[in-house]
Parts: C-alpha cells; sequence; structure tokens
C-alpha cells in the first residue's frame, strides 16, 4: 500500500534526474510502532508468541512449499508444452508464396502487443500484398505530449524519461486552441465541482436535471465514444496535428538529431530498404467508458495512453522533406512512400487512419485500399474475439453492434480481455510466424539480424520490450493467483485512489 504509493514516487522523482525520501519517512514511521509495541506490551506473553512465532518460519516455510510442490510442478508442465508447442512450428519450414517487395502495395507497423497478432493476421489473410510488422507501439519515440488544455503527459515505456516535446500544430490549431481549452477547462472544473465532497446536495440536485438525458443516453450506452477514450474522435481534434516541437529542456531540436532519431527508428524496426508506396504506422487503445483501469487496455508502451500521438508524430517526422533528405544521406531513401498514422481501437477492431489530406494523389487510391483491407480484417479479428466475448455465431453485422455497444457501456468493466492470456514474446522476422495461429496469446516484434552488424537493436529489444512483456507477463498472472492483494479485488467494486495513484476494492484496501 503505502510503501508501493512511496517507491513510485521516489521511481518518478529519479526518472527527472531528482529523489524523493519519503520511502525513508516511512520506515522511520514503522520503526517507531514496533518500538511503541515493544513498550507497550503488557504482559511476556507477547513476547513468548514472537519468539515461537519467529523460531517456526522455517518449518511453516517448508510446509508451505511441500503443500504447493504438485502445484509448481503443473505450472511447468504447462509451460513446457506449450513452448514445445510454439518453438516446434517456429522451427518447422517457412512458407513459400510470400510477396515480394516489388508486390507490396503497403507496410503496416503494429504495436507488439497480442491483440494485434489477432489483427495482423486477419489482416494478412484478407490483403496478401500488404505486409505487417510489429514494434513497441511508442514507436521509438522518447516523448511526452503536451495537449492544449492539462498538464503534459508521458508516452513512452515507464522505464524512460521523455526527452522530446510533442504538440498539436497544424491549420487547425489557432482556431481550435481557445474554443478546446475553454471547452476542456470549464468541463474538468464543472465535472471537479460535481465529484467533490465539498460540494453541496443542492449543487448536484440543482444541476443534475440538466444532465438528465446525457446521462439516460450515456448510461444505456446510446452515446458516442468520448474524447477521453480516443483523444482523435472528437471533430475538434480532426484538423490538429502532433509534431516534435522542442526538447524536454525547451531548446529545439536540431535537424541532425531529427534525421539520427529517424534513421535509429527505421533500422529498429528493420525499414532500412525496401519500403512499399504506403507506410501505415498503427499504434493502439481501447474505446471504454466508466471504467478506471482504462489505461490497462491501451498501450503499454504509451505509458498506458494510446498509440495515436505517436503514430502521428512519427508519420510526420518521417515525411519532412528535410529529414528525408538527411536520411539519404545516412543511406536510407524513402523514396516516393508516403508515411501515414493510425490507431487501432482494441475493442472494436476498428483502424482509423490520420491526415490524409496529406498524402499525394497518385497514392490515394493505394491508400483507399488500405482502409477497405483494414475494415475487412476488423471484421475476421472480431468473429475470431467473439467466442472469449460470449457472442459465437453472432452474425458480422450484430456483432459489430455488439462490441460497439460493449465500448460505450457504464457497466462493462471488461470490453476487451486486453491482453490476458500472453504467454510468449518472439523476435524474429514476420516470415518465422506468419503461418502459425498464435491465437493472440504472443508478443511479435519484428527483426532482422542482417540489417543490424553490431546486435545493438537486439540488445535494445532484450533490455527494453522483453523487459515490459514479463511486467505485463507477471501482472497478469499474479492478479489471477492472488487477485484480493495483486488484482485489487472484484472490479465492479473499483474505487480510483488519489486520482492517479490507483485503485482499491469499495471503501477498503492496503492504501
Amino acid at each position: 500500500g503505502w510503501a508501493s504509493v512511496c517507491a513510485f514516487r521516489k521511481w518518478e522523482a529519479r526518472l527527472a534526474s531528482a529523489d524523493d525520501d519519503q520511502i525513508v519517512h516511512l520506515l522511520a514511521v514503522r520503526l517507531a510502532w514496533e518500538l511503541l509495541l515493544l513498550r507497550l506490551r503488557t504482559s511476556s506473553t507477547t513476547s513468548d508468541a514472537w519468539r515461537e512465532a519467529k523460531s517456526g518460519w522455517a518449518a511453516a516455510s517448508w510446509m508451505v512449499q511441500r503443500a504447493q510442490r504438485d502445484d509448481w510442478l503443473l505450472q511447468r508442465a504447462c509451460e513446457i508444452a506449450y513452448q514445445t508447442h510454439v518453438t516446434g512450428a517456429l522451427t518447422a519450414s517457412m512458407p513459400a508464396g510470400n510477396a515480394t517487395p516489388s508486390q507490396l502495395t503497403a507496410q503496416a507497423v503494429f504495436c507488439i502487443d497480442v491483440r494485434s497478432e489477432v489483427f495482423r493476421r486477419s489482416l494478412e489473410r484478407v490483403a496478401p500484398s500488404v505486409r505487417t510488422l510489429g514494434f513497441a507501439g511508442f514507436f521509438g519515440l522518447p516523448i511526452a505530449y503536451q495537449p492544449l488544455s492539462g498538464p503534459a503527459r508521458a508516452q513512452l515505456p515507464g522505464l524512460l524519461s521523455p526527452a522530446l516535446i510533442v504538440e498539436d500544430a497544424g491549420t487547425g490549431r489557432i482556431a481550435a486552441t481557445d474554443a478546446v481549452r475553454r471547452s476542456l477547462g470549464d468541463g474538468a472544473s464543472w465535472k471537479s465541482l460535481g465529484a467533490t465532497a465539498a460540494s453541496a446536495f443542492s449543487f448536484v440536485e440543482a444541476t443534475g436535471i440538466a444532465a438528465a438525458m446525457k446521462l439516460v443516453r450515456d448510461g444505456f450506452g446510446l452515446g458516442s465514444a468520448t474524447g477521453d477514450s480516443l483523444r482523435s474522435s472528437t471533430a475538434s481534434h480532426a484538423a490538429l496535428r502532433p509534431e516534435l516541437v522542442r526538447r524536454a529542456d525547451g531548446s529545439t531540436v536540431p535537424l541532425e538529431a531529427r534525421v539520427a532519431l529517424a534513421a535509429g527508428i527505421l533500422g529498429a524496426m528493420s525499414l532500412k530498404g525496401g519500403h512499399a508506396p504506403v507506410l501505415a504506422l498503427i499504434g493502439h487503445g481501447a474505446s471504454t467508458e466508466n471504467n478506471p483501469l482504462a489505461a490497462g487496455l491501451h498501450c503499454g508502451a504509451c505509458g498506458g495512453q494510446t498509440g495515436e500521438v505517436n503514430a502521428r508524430a512519427l508519420a510526420a517526422l518521417l515525411n519532412d522533406a528535410e529529414v528525408r533528405a538527411g536520411l539519404v544521406a545516412a543511406g536510407i531513401d524513402l523514396g516516393d512512400t508516403i508515411v501515414v498514422g493510425g490507431l487501432h481501437d482494441t475493442t472494436t477492431d476498428e483502424v482509423t487512419l490520420y491526415d490524409l489530406d496529406r498524402v499525394p494523389a497518385s497514392l490515394t487510391p493505394l491508400v483507399d485500399a488500405l482502409r477497405a483491407q483494414f475494415a475487412a480484417a476488423g471484421a475476421g479479428a472480431r468473429r475470431e474475439r467473439a467466442q472469449s466475448l460470449g457472442l459465437a455465431g453472432v452474425p458480422d453485422e450484430a456483432l459489430e453492434r455488439s462490441v460497439r455497444h460493449r465500448s460505450r457501456d457504464w457497466a462493462e468493466v471488461r470490453p476487451e480481455w486486453g491482453l490476458a492470456g500472453n504467454a510468449a514474446f518472439i523476435v524474429a522476422p514476420r516470415s518465422r510466424t506468419a503461418s502459425i495461429d498464435l491465437q493472440g496469446r504472443s508478443f511479435l516484434h519484428d527483426y532482422d539480424w542482417r540489417q543490424d552488424t553490431t546486435f545493438g537493436v537486439l540488445e535494445l529489444i532484450l533490455t527494453a520490450p522483453m523487459v515490459v512483456t514479463h511486467w505485463i507477463n507477471l501482472q497478469y498472472y499474479a492478479s489471477v493467483v492472488d487477485p484480493l492483494r495483486y488484482g485489487s479485488g472484484n472490479k465492479v467494486l473499483h474505487n480510483v485512489v488519489g486520482g492517479r495513484i490507483g485503485v482499491m476494492e469499495g471503501a477498503g484496501g492496503d492504501l
């Protein structure tokens, strides 16, 4: 409880090259309590019971291990069985017939997230001319995003601290800034006033009637997804384009630094050459309402945010004419390839592409075809996920309506199952796994050792994405094994603590 909060604050402070000693203060408080309890004991009985418990600890620990021996044996057997199946499939001969670079119409880079594996298989079935790749969903951008209103938020893994700032630019910024700031600011203030404990009941009674229609509409899942769920779902953001604007210290980002960043990312993606006419960078997020655990359904590589900002910012960087000229000098020629950013909604399996007004007319037919292929792939992915949602056998149109309703249902704590069931992390070219049905249980990171002469990319993969996938795996495992301590209990009863500290079950909890 408290120790975890203090440790988290220390972690955050150190990311910003500072420190926080609250955990030391907490230790002092705990030691003081121990001393008081020792001094205030009323008889020798307490001391005797303590000594007995202390001396019996080793035996008790051994007994617990003995009692769990069969459980651990079965756990290991399950792991070996799964690993044997996957490694056997991976070492089998690779299928022939994959599209050659000259036949590709598009390349689509998805997050390594296990939910992308289902969508990628479906896309490859309906669009053989589209090659999919896997890469960490923050797309290698060490950024914080500064929205038009409110504080900046990190859009990168928890292991890292932001070095660059992304802001909304584009033609819509001037027109939207004042209106969006005013709207978001007023809305936040109104919501805060209505929810705070200091508000009088008369405020709620006097103003609540004005929200009655919206309350009924949204309560029955009839409203539209909010901007909080997916940032660019609101019309006001359509003309805004997230772009790199400065370093975290406020200085400008020189051209050579932007070129080096772009070259490093393309190298890590194994995309130094063989580019298709269209390169789509697809982040992901989950549309969900009334869900304090929404961040757990978004992109872990983006710090629990959606990946839309990262995808669009990288697309803008790679489309920059000066950056492209610098890349050519560095040995990477994107040619006439257009880069577009997009977002995969993992609740509905819909993909949205952004900034299409920047696509040249010569490539518009290919982009339109890609959008249609994404739609067809989404239908296939929904069919595969239907059984886990209790919707097996539901016709496609009804299934689509159902998953959209789940995304807006206030009572739906699991609009989709997130990364539940994740079991493997595979670092390899897609050709190694394209013929295998991994059932949405594997993280897939593309990697070509032939483009990694120093093995620096492999080292980066093993020390960053692999660590994060291990965290995710352990979190899901622990929350199933011990849901009260490691899963915060029943999700239906969860309450948010302190705005951003965490959640607890009902009115109680360790904290």
